[in-house]
Formats: C-alpha cells, structure tokens, sequence
C-alpha cells in the first residue's frame, strides 16, 4: 500500500536516557534511540541485545515442568521406551518436530513423527491419535507448536495407557491446562521464565538445552528458520537463536536444507531473515498447505543428498502449485469486492465461495488487506460449512471481533492480527453484518488511514557509510525488531525524478550540506508530485549504492509528503 496516503508516527525521544545508554555503552546516540524504541530501556538488556552470545541464555529449568519433562524422557530413554512426536503442519511445527526428532536420536530413543493433515484432520492434537500411538505401541507422546488447550484429546490419550508432554507456546485458556505429565508453555499464569515469546522450535531449544546442558550449534539452523518463519519478535532469547543461526544456515550440514537452499536459488547468499519468510519458509509451508508436510519432515530429517534433492524438487513443486492457486483465488476475490460497491465500502471484507482452497485463504486475505487496508475475512464453502480464514490491521482485535459474533459461528480462534473460523453457509451474511456491527463501534475512521512508524527525524548531513554500519549492529531484523525508519523534512529536490523499470522512482535530495540519492520500489505514482527545486518530506530505510562504483548510503522510499 505503498501509494496510499500515510499517517505518520514518528517515536518520542527520550535525549536523558538515549544520554544514559549511550555514555554505559559507548554507543551512537541515535542507536541509543533506536534501543528505546524497541523497548530497551536498561543497560543490562541492551548489552544483552547488542552482544546476542549464547551464554546470554536463560537457564531452561526456569521454565515450568521442564523439570518433570526432562525426567519423563530420562525415564523413557532409561526403559527403551517408544515415543511420539505430534507436531503441527507449519514451519514452527515441522522445525520443532525435526530439532526433537534430532534430540531423541542422540538419546538412543526409538521415535515416530506424527503431522496432521490440514485439510483431513485440521490444526491441533485429535483424539483420533490416541488409537494410533496405542498400535504403535508409543509410551511417551510430545506434541509441539499445539496442545495447550486439547483437553479432552489428552484425557484419550491418557486413558490408553500413555504419557504426555505439551510443549506449546500459544496462549492458554487462562488458567486451566490440560491433563498432561508435563506442560511446557511460558504464557501459563504460574510460570516466571523471563522471555514469554519464545516459538515452539524456541521451546524445544530449551528442551535440549535442559537435557544435554548445551545447545548443539549444528542445529541453531532449524531454530532460526522457525523463530522467524513464526513471526515471532526478534527479541531477547529469539535475537539470541536468529543471529547465531542464520550463519549456520548458510554452512548447514543438513543434505535437506542445503537442497532446499540449492533449489530455492540461495545457496551461498549471505542469510538474512528475509530469505527465511518469503523463500525457504514459504516452500516449507507449501507442503502443508497443498498436500502434508511430512515432505517438508523428512525434508529436514533426511540425510541423503539425492533423497533429499528429491523432496526438495517436490516442495518447489507444491509452492508453484500454491501460488498459482493463490493467484486465481486472489483475482477472483478482488473482482468480487470490485463488483459489489456495497461490500467495498464496507468497514470488514467478507468474501466467500464454494472451492477456494482453504491451504491459501489466509495468505490472500493479507493481500486483500494490503490493497484495501480493510479486516478480511476469506471463506471457502463446502458441503454447507464455510472454512474462513481472517486477517487484521492496525486498532482491530480480531479474536474479540469474533468472540462479539460467536452465537453465529461454529468454533473459532486466533488473535489480534490472524484468525481462523468454521461456520454454516446460511450464517455468513448474519456474520458479515455482525462484524461491521463490531467494526463500527470498535473501529474509528481514522484507524483506516494505514500508519508509518518512524523511529526519528535526522538531518541528512549525518548520514554516512558509518552510520549505516553502526546501525547493522541492530540486525537481524524482522518482527519486534524492524529495519529502522528515519525522516528527513524540508529537503530539496535536486533533479527530475526518473522512472526505473515498471514501477520505480529515483531523484535527488539535498539539506544544503549534503545531497542523497533516494529510491522508491513501487512508487511511481509518485512522479508527478516530485518536482524539481521543490521542497518534500521523506520518510526511508538505508541502504548501500555500490552499483559500478564506490559505495555511498541511499535513501529506500517508505513515503513522501
């Protein structure tokens, strides 16, 4: 949405406390801003975010019941014991089974992986699993990335005759956890572990550390693929995973990701978490979405390098077939919404149609929230239930959305930002209205307008090639930790704005000391209101321009006013 028009949010200054980090640390002042921002605000925890090493680890025991879970597995390793692992179909889920799968392994435990299928079996831990594992003869059962809420599943799986171990991160149903040996979950109400936001492959981390007293190094590359796959916030212990791992990702020993890597067109690239969200994770999330992601597990497990080129020739394969289905449900919900003036003036988009394909519903309603800046919620109907799959912005708490419009929906969940739901066919209109109903006392106008957060205002005559390296010490980033935002007011415009390829603007600006290059991806709509000796506000990113010649800091457009 990079041509609507932006509200920008530009961050308080804090000059005592940007003072107080900066003469502790000997760091640049506007790092020190750049830390506040982000909620680091004392020495200890911004010395901790700069240096990320991992002795900065939290000790795993400070987690509740990792005590009882390190004791249970002992106990299984201990009398041969088989064990499952029932993970979920995501990247997280899929992450978290391999890095167990791994540590059981080495424990000399017997193990089988057990992954539900989207489409047949839906998200979570099912009773239907207890009959397996009995049949299996499984011991032990470890669900990771769900479970904390599968009261009733657990109470089957216990009554055949079999243990549990939760290790989930999302958020319980208050204070009642389910009946199992152990439950692992920072965000229960009775457990003090310092980081609340670790993912489930985070949790397993801990696990190993918990177990093995260290953390192998060799397998820092799936926990920073699922950390950031996650969209967790690069804070704290994840920072820690995400900035030691993505150099292991890069030299990975795993046949699997090093395939994976080589098909994906990034073999030898230097790793950044952009490369993990919108390349590997999104291959590895295609399996799951199409078809089941136990190609994506062996994938990861496999240690065969022809095997493991194969699987990874099949997740390309199973990502074209995603996008391209993406594609046609993308074009044809937008020509719904364009034909029906009506439904694009509404405050909540709810389209639906029998057989769109639910593995793709939520990442086409972020697209229809991308050019619309409107909650969507995308339904596919069939056999008279619609299987919907809703997305958020800025202000809208979408879980409270739907828990105002439960008496109309058959079950649902999620958060502020990403939901899903299952419903009758006949209540989607009654669930559309009730939405906008939701949305128009909960939602003023003004939360219509898309925001820009800015972290601070600077002069351009600051900004040079070691300002921009001072600034990388900030990296990786990503969720929690954004790519910082600066603004320059006032600057003048120092040539006609040129179009690159498609879509692309690039001119000149200067303060009246220094004079920048700034590029705007997608911004060529911009044109006609940059004029040269005109005076305009930028709102950017930094970058290095080293195209055939020396480089020097360029601007990368956010805005322009």
């Amino acid at each position: 949405m990079i041509t609507m028009t932006k509200q920008w949010i530009i961050q308080p200054q804090n000059p005592q406390l940007q003072k107080t980090l900066s003469d502790a640390l000997g760091i640049n002042l506007i790092i020190a801003q750049l830390l506040i921002n982000r909620q680091i605000t004392s020495v200890p925890e911004a010395k901790m975010f700069l240096s990320a090493g991992m002795a900065s680890l939290n000790d795993p025991f400070l987690l509740t019941d990792m005590d009882r879970a390190v004791t249970r597995i002992r106990e299984a390793q201990k009398k041969g014991e088989k064990v499952l692992i029932y993970g979920d179909y995501d990247v997280d889920g899929v992450t978290s089974s391999a890095l167990l799968r791994r540590l059981f392994n080495h424990l000399g435990i017997h193990t089988v992986n057990y992954i539900p299928h989207r489409m047949e079996e839906g998200y979570g831990l099912n009773q239907e699993v207890a009959e397996f594992a009995k049949s299996q003869g499984i011991h032990l059962l470890v669900t990771v990335d769900c479970g904390i809420n599968a009261f009733v599943p657990i109470e089957t799986i216990n009554a055949a005759g079999i243990d549990v171990i939760v290790i989930d991160h999302h958020e319980p149903e208050g204070a009642k956890l389910p009946p199992a040996w152990a439950v692992i979950n920072p965000k229960r109400l009775d457990c003090k572990y310092p980081f609340k936001n670790l993912s489930a492959v985070g949790l397993v981390a801990k696990l190993t550390q918990a177990i093995l007293g260290h953390l192998p190094l060799e397998d820092l590359d799936l926990v920073a693929l699922g950390t950031v796959a996650d969209v967790v916030p690069l804070l704290g212990e994840n920072r820690i995973f995400v900035k030691n791992g993505l150099g292991i990702i890069e030299r990975t020993q795993k046949p699997g990701l090093q395939a994976l890597l080589e098909v994906s067109k990034i073999a030898g690239k230097k790793m950044k978490p952009y490369y993990i969200g919108f390349i590997l994770g999104p291959r590895l999330n295609a399996a799951g979405r199409m078809d089941s992601a136990t190609v994506s597990l062996d994938l990861l497990l496999s240690d065969n390098p022809a095997d493991a080129f194969a699987l990874a020739c099949s997740l390309e394969a199973h990502n074209q077939s995603r996008q391209k289905m993406q594609s046609e449900v993308v074009e044809e919900a937008l020509a719904m919404i364009e034909a029906d003036e009506i439904l694009k003036a509404q405050d909540i988009i709810v389209v639906a149609k029998p057989g769109w394909h639910k593995g793709v519903l939520g990442i086409v309603a972020s697209r229809i929230v991308d050019k619309y800046y409107r909650p969507t919620v995308v339904i596919s109907v069939e056999g008279g239930i619609g299987t919907g799959s809703a997305r958020s912005i800025d202000g809208f708490h979408l879980h409270e959305a739907l828990s105002s419009c439960a008496a109309v929906l058959e079950n649902y969940g999620g958060h502020k930002r990403a939901a899903g739901l299952r419903l009758k066919h006949g209540n989607i209109e009654i669930f559309r209205q009730a939405m906008n109903d939701f949305a128009r006392a909960a939602l003023p106008q003004e939360k219509f307008i898309p925001t820009l957060g800015i972290d601070c205002e600077i002069p351009l005559s600051v900004m040079d090639l070691n300002l921009l390296e001072i600034i990388s010490s900030l990296e990786p980033h990503g969720e929690g930790n954004p790519t910082p935002v600066f603004c320059s007011k006032g600057l003048t415009v120092k040539s006609p704005p040129s179009l690159l390829g498609r879509d692309t603007i690039k001119f000149w600006v200067s303060d009246g000391l220094k004079t920048i290059s700034a590029v705007g991806f997608g911004m060529g709509s911009f044109k006609d209101m940059v004029k040269l000796g005109g005076k305009v506000d930028l709102a950017y990113t930094l970058s290095i321009d080293d195209w055939n010649k020396a480089p020097t800091v360029q601007l990368m457009l956010k805005d322009i006013k």
